[in-house]
């Protein structure tokens, strides 16, 4: 039996992340009848409805990217090359991000984009606001950069493989504790988004340096300690550290995730409101989708007004 989700927290969902994996797993051979691919949206649509069902929540914010290569970012105006190294998204995939959106619109939630902030910056941000009014957060994603936001009473899900994290169970899940996290990236770099490093700080060096290092700004005031540490080549460590300063401060400002971005959103705007049922159906008829997700909605929809 589904049990209606424990009051005082909000459900965030990283929405990009749920339709690459539709679109990357599901059948390519879904489409409307104008032939447009649909397999993404469809795929998004059954884990946005089996959520909802299982979770019942309370209040609930769904994050998209505009730009799927984020050039539009602030992020890019620090440092052109941000996420460079990606691919342009095959425009049937552009196209079914605004199907999901509208698809969370049809279905009553609050969703969120951002020509200058990613989805990640617009979670940091509600998720601030919610926890000033004594809400706990449930970060709905496996992008380990949004462990970053995670405080004492949050929940880092990972959905797809039906894990939950806490507080203290990120640093033996990621390397370091939550407010590292940012700094940890600003040492290695990411790869996945093109961000720079320290040139020979890997991951155990730096999970090492902040075991020691509260922060980023602590290890580089404390720069001359860390040739004494017992860390294996400390002082060439120390010497690339030196040597890197600039770019570690770069990679830190683009690893850092906004949490005060002007939008517009209250708290109480995240509370879902009753699915339109008829623009559902007419949505789900232009889609061709059958009667699997119809009755979900209905489901959703009984739920919605009996709560």
């Amino acid at each position: 039996m589904t049990a209606p989700a424990r009051a005082g927290v909000v459900y965030f969902v990283d929405a990009s992340f749920f339709i690459f994996r539709a679109y990357y797993s599901m059948p390519p051979d879904m489409a409307d009848a104008d032939g447009n691919p649909t397999h993404a949206l469809y795929g998004f649509a059954r884990f946005m409805s089996d959520l909802l069902e299982t979770v019942r929540p309370e209040r609930i914010g769904v994050a998209f990217d505009t730009s799927l290569r984020n050039e539009t970012s602030f992020r890019n105006r620090i440092y052109p090359a941000y996420k460079a190294n990606r691919e342009s998204p095959p425009p049937d995939l552009v196209r079914q991000f605004g199907l999901c959106r509208e698809f969370c619109r049809h279905l009553g939630l609050a969703e969120f984009a951002h020509l200058e902030y990613e989805a990640d910056d617009i979670i940091g941000t509600l998720a601030a606001r919610a926890r000033a009014a004594g809400l706990a957060n449930v970060l709905i994603t496996r992008d380990k950069d949004l462990s970053q936001l995670v405080r004492d009473g949050d929940v880092f899900w990972d959905y797809t493989a039906n894990a939950r994290y806490h507080y203290h169970d990120i640093g033996p899940r990621f390397g370091v504790r939550p407010e590292r996290i940012a700094d940890f990236l600003a040492l290695t770099g990411d790869a996945v988004d093109n961000i720079p490093g320290v040139p020979g700080i890997g991951k155990k060096t730096a999970c090492e340096l902040f075991n020691v290092f509260e922060s980023l700004d602590e290890l580089y005031a404390g720069l001359d300690r860390v040739a004494g540490l017992k860390l294996r080549g400390a002082a060439g460590v120390a010497a690339r550290l030196a040597a890197h300063r600039d770019t570690a401060y770069l990679a830190r400002r683009l690893t850092g995730i906004c949490c005060d971005i002007p939008l517009q959103a209250a708290v109480d705007d995240l509370k879902p409101r009753a699915p339109d049922r008829a623009s559902l159906e007419s949505f789900f008829d232009a889609q061709g989708f059958g009667r699997l997700l119809r009755m979900q909605a209905e489901r959703i929809a009984a739920a919605q007004a009996a709560a």
